[in-house]
């Protein structure tokens, strides 16, 4: 009773094993039919990629074409870069073709690039291959920036004349430099603000029009590229322009300003002298009401002399004769002085 399992169980081993090799038989063929192209490259090209280590690629997340092709261009150029690095650079999420890519074109420049410092400006976010390129071929980038929607840089002499200009500046990638090192627009910020302090310095517009290269003499003398990821060749300037009269607009608008401010004081004064003729009037008002009662109490104080006898009746009578004559006297005198202004 007991032999009889293990005879079945026997029995039954050669299925299993034939299962078994069945499924690996599949599995190596699926793998095969998949990465045969690929490794008939790396395998024709020195590449050195395992049939099995690409399919391990694929268990890891990583493309093998991806890798292959740059393994393979890296070969080809004798740049000694291991497929783990290049695995390793994948995962990290950088772009392995394009440092790839910048190490063959470091490589055939002459230029000093290991795979760590390619990697690293490549995870850092910036081109690689165009910084290789740029450090190659140099750059030239426009100042201001055509992106920026200005067309030139405004500045003013000593004299009040407004100057326009518009540089050019030559630069070249500084592979040292380029982790943590500033951007363009760093380089287009300085040196629009040495050709704008140049141009200020200058004691009349004459001397930039006569001589523009002194702007560009006196802004690369400063090192404007100091911190920054590119090195500075030259700074030209492509154009410069006169604008406005400045000084003459500033000079019209202060005088403008002092004329109001002499309008406005001698408004002032106007309102301050009809202030005081109201307030005089108002006075020769208040006099002639003074007046007026102390003519009224004249009457009074002659009755009350006549009553007491300090005035009288002949002493009366002689004042009004008196009165009488004066206002003959006025009247005759006003008389003629009309028929003066008559003749």
């Amino acid at each position: 009773m007991i032999s009889l399992p293990l005879l079945a169980s026997d029995s039954n081993l050669p299925v299993i094993l034939g299962v078994v090799f069945g499924l690996v038989a599949i599995i190596l063929l699926i793998i095969i039919f998949k990465y045969a192209n690929l490794y008939i490259r790396c395998l024709t090209s020195g590449a050195g990629i395992g049939l099995m280590e690409l399919f391990l690629m694929s268990l890891r997340k990583v493309r093998p074409e991806v890798i292959a092709s740059a393994r393979i261009s890296a070969v080809q150029a004798g740049i000694d870069v291991t497929t783990k690095q290049l695995q390793a650079h994948y995962l990290a999420g950088g772009n392995v073709v394009n440092v790839v890519r910048a190490l063959i074109a470091a490589d055939r420049a002459g230029l000093d690039l290991p795979f760590n410092v390619a990697a690293g400006i490549d995870l850092a976010g910036r081109n690689v291959l165009d910084a290789v390129q740029t450090c190659v071929n140099p750059k030239i980038i426009d100042c201001p920036k055509p992106e920026s929607g200005k067309t030139e840089i405004v500045a003013m002499a000593k004299d009040g004349i407004q100057v326009l200009a518009r540089g050019r500046v030559t630069v070249r990638t500084n592979i040292a430099r380029l982790i943590g090192g500033a951007t363009e627009d760093t380089i287009i910020a300085r040196v629009g603000e040495g050709i704008v302090s140049t141009i200020g310095s200058s004691l009349s517009h004459k001397d930039v029009l006569e001589n523009p290269d002194l702007i560009s003499r006196t802004v690369l003398e400063k090192g404007l590229d100091a911190g920054t990821a590119f090195e500075i060749l030259s700074i030209d300037i492509a154009d410069v322009d006169i604008g406005d009269n400045i000084g003459a607009k500033l000079q019209t608008d202060q005088a403008e300003a002092d004329k109001r401010i002499a309008q406005a004081n001698a408004e002032v004064r106007r309102a301050m002298a009809v202030a005081q003729e109201q307030e005089m009037q108002a006075n020769v008002m208040e006099n002639r009401a003074k007046l007026v009662e102390a003519q009224a109490s004249v009457p009074l104080a002659m009755a009350d002399a006549l009553r007491n006898g300090q005035l009288g009746v002949m002493d009366y009578l002689r004042l009004k004769n008196i009165q009488a004559d004066t206002g003959m006297r006025q009247s005759l005198g006003g008389d003629d002085s009309s028929n003066e202004d008559a003749d």
